[in-house]
């Protein structure tokens, strides 16, 4: 920037560049919670497992993608979000490049149970990436004023939420052409690709370029001003996190998102299993049933912050967490093919509404400490991806195959939860109006 009275105050970047960046990292990163539904099933009669291992396995990567949210969200507030976002796409590359290796060398003849924990293992690595949900909130709310945030965001969780759903899609037919172990060789060769992408294209905001370069805070903070920048870090989000976590709210959000997000991670990876189990469809069916709904369900979470800005947080999460419910009895009970299939998208599109509520909500509910509340709501939220799916197995272990239809009653058990919760939050924000 001409006359800028110190060499550190030169920046690089847009806002439209930093959504970009961001997205793209945020897409590959969350492509690894696809890769374990679809080879499932081949592991599962390779190494011997049982339900409730399969449930497991197919939720492995959704551990360290939920938990890893919160602490990698607070590296954002001190470093920009271009740092955590390569170790967390390094560290997927780790776990994908140990299960290459065990699958070339072991698959199928010597791969036995005894592989089960490293294969655990892997894919917890694997799961790294979905993690950096967390970080691209940070990077492209630093880059955007306050006014144009909702639509950005709306963008970059949407679009990088067709990850599952497209990879979900392509891994039957990679199984098919190339075989296991090449397939998550291919899936390696665009992790690989996409890490170096963005660490080309990712840019952090003006003031963190600035900090980076030596500029004092005090110094940075009006140089980006002047650009654009609106927000900056405020405070220890130690201490935001610690605010945030006496709000009973929080956990009233958290518990919400644990039912729409951590349910849409946990339908992406069981549904794979239940199409073929249930219904005995081939993989490519089953890959392709789970990414449409994956995909309904991320284009619908754009079209939901559009409605959560105008009908209200709560109304918006109350209507989408009846729509998921009603598709959920429905899977429940149905044993009809195009029934369950009709029932998978009423659940996508209610999953995806409320997750774009629910952030509306975070902001409207816990306005003194937003930073910590949206750690814990997507961190432990994100959650439900890893707890769900054993839920699920345990069903199917105790009922046999028809569990595979019943254990969507979780679902149902979520909703009602979830649904009750909201009304409390709204029955509290309607008495804090009331004159006293």
């Amino acid at each position: 920037m001409k006359g800028d009275p110190h060499p550190g105050f030169r920046t690089t970047g847009t806002p439209g560049q930093g959504l970009t960046g961001a997205t793209l990292g945020f897409f590959v990163g969350f492509a690894a919670v696809s890769l374990f539904g679809p080879t499932a099933k081949s592991l599962k009669g390779i190494m011997g497992l049982g339900p409730l291992e399969v449930g497991f396995l197919v939720a492995a990567p959704s551990l360290s993608g939920s938990l890893l949210r919160i602490p990698f969200s607070a590296w954002v507030d001190t470093t920009g979000g271009k740092k955590p976002f390569l170790v967390l796409l390094f560290l997927s590359i780790v776990g994908m490049t140990g299960l290459f290796l065990t699958l070339r060398s072991f698959y199928p003849d010597r791969m036995t149970h005894a592989f089960y924990p490293l294969i655990l293992l892997l894919g917890v690595l694997c799961g790294c990436g979905i993690a950096t949900f967390s970080v691209g909130i940070g990077q492209v709310a630093y880059w955007y004023p306050k006014a144009r945030q909702g639509a950005a965001l709306g963008i970059y969780a949407g679009i990088g939420n067709l990850a599952p759903g497209i990879f979900t899609l392509l891994l039957p037919f990679a199984l098919v052409t190339l075989g296991l172990a090449r397939s998550y060789l291919a899936w390696l060769a665009f992790l690989a690709g996409g890490i170096v992408v963005y660490a080309i294209i990712g840019r952090n905001a003006w003031y963190f370029q600035m900090i980076s370069r030596g500029v004092p805070a005090e110094e940075a903070k009006p140089a980006s001003a002047l650009r654009g920048q609106e927000i900056f870090p405020a405070g220890n989000l130690v201490d935001s996190l610690i605010q945030s976590a006496r709000n009973r709210k929080t956990w009233a959000l958290v518990a919400i998102y644990f039912t729409t997000f951590g349910g849409f991670i946990a339908m992406t990876a069981w549904l794979p299993v239940y199409w073929t189990s249930f219904y005995s469809t081939t993989p490519i069916l089953a890959g392709t049933l789970a990414a449409v709904f994956s995909v309904v369900t991320s284009l619908v979470r754009v079209g939901g912050g559009y409605l959560s800005d105008r009908m209200g947080g709560e109304t918006t999460g109350t209507v989408a967490l009846g729509v998921m419910l009603a598709g959920a009895v429905l899977m429940t009970f149905s044993g009809d093919f195009h029934v369950s299939f009709a029932a998978e998208i009423v659940m996508g599109i209610g999953m995806g509404v409320a997750n774009a509520a629910v952030f509306k909500l975070v902001a409207q509910e816990i306005p003194e400490a937003v930073g910590g509340a949206a750690g814990w709501v997507g961190g432990i939220g994100a959650f439900g991806g890893f707890a769900i799916p054993p839920l699920m197995g345990t069903i199917v272990q105790l009922q046999g195959p028809g569990g595979y239809a019943t254990g969507f009653a979780v679902f149902i058990a979520l909703a009602v939860v979830s649904l009750l919760l909201v009304g409390i939050l709204r029955r509290k924000r309607a008495n804090a109006f009331l004159p006293s």
